[in-house]
């Protein structure tokens, strides 16, 4: 089991920034992945950015070039940087946590409640 709690949800005006962080704990299996997804009103949930435990990395086309993910092993905290926030971003921003056996099948799937990010003048 992991288990996720993510902080740093927050207003912030068109342009801005923020820094999303999400506390883990538990067991991870060695092939492990962590990412971001966020849920707008209506919507569908979707995959903002994911690192995998060899620390490659994938990010939605809406992501590219104005977020950055990353992951402090020794802290087992995921994070995801935000910069030229627009109002589309606004979303509820959840992390997660995928656990792979030595086959590369997933076996475990682990969500954290989620974090409000609004970006409005």
């Amino acid at each position: 089991q992991v288990q996720l709690v993510e902080s740093g949800g927050d207003l912030v005006q068109p342009g801005g920034s923020l820094k999303l962080s999400c506390a883990a704990s538990g067991h991870f299996t060695t092939t492990n992945a962590m990412g971001w997804y966020r849920q707008a009103p209506g919507k569908q949930r979707e995959l903002v950015a994911i690192m995998s435990s060899r620390g490659t990395t994938n990010y939605a086309d809406s992501a590219k070039g104005r977020f950055t993910i990353s992951r402090d092993n020794a802290k087992n905290t995921l994070y995801l940087q935000m910069n030229s926030l627009q109002p589309e971003d606004t979303a509820v921003y959840y992390c997660n946590a995928k656990n792979f056996n030595p086959l590369g099948s997933l076996i475990g799937d682990f969500w954290g409640q989620g974090t409000q990010v609004t970006v409005s003048s």
